[in-house]
């Protein structure tokens, strides 16, 4: 139920904030994602020569926002939001390949960007998700990864 949910909110909505690590201070930025059906994984693109990536080398451990908000008032009781906490890694070679062909299919219009050699795509193995609905209900819910998928990371 809850993941349900929280697959319809991503399915719903191109953008997310992503916090990294700065030596210490949580730093924020905003990125397109994508996410597997199984929710196990969350993608991203970012420029190789950006904070983000410096910061995502140095801590791998991220979280990102993304809610429905629209910045009215009724938002309080009826916006949904959730935290997906993880793990970030770089990726290359055929799993770029394969995450590419999934980011693009929520957005084509990022084709050129995506496929610029300096760009790098972020493969976010998710620990856990963090819904809220209705301004203060919670629910946490936290991926099973099977032994065979943790050895990649």
């Amino acid at each position: 139920a809850a993941l349900e949910r929280i697959r319809a909110l991503l399915e719903s909505q191109r953008f997310a904030a992503l916090c990294t690590s700065e030596q210490g201070w949580p730093y924020v930025s905003l990125v397109a994602i994508a996410q597997e059906e199984s929710l196990r994984r969350v993608y991203f693109a970012t420029p190789q020569n950006t904070q983000k990536t410096a910061n995502l080398e140095a801590d791998s451990r991220v979280a990102l926002l993304a809610d429905d908000r629209s910045n009215r008032a009724e938002d309080c009781q009826a916006g949904t939001a959730v935290t997906i906490l993880g793990r970030a890694e770089l990726l290359s070679g055929q799993a770029k390949a394969e995450a590419i062909a999934l980011y693009l299919k929520k957005h084509p219009h990022l084709k050129s960007f995506v496929e610029s050699p300096d760009t790098v795509m972020v493969c976010v193995h998710v620990e856990r998700y963090r819904l809220v609905e209705q301004f203060q209900k919670t629910t946490d819910v936290q991926i099973i990864v099977h032994a065979e998928e943790k050895q990649g990371v």
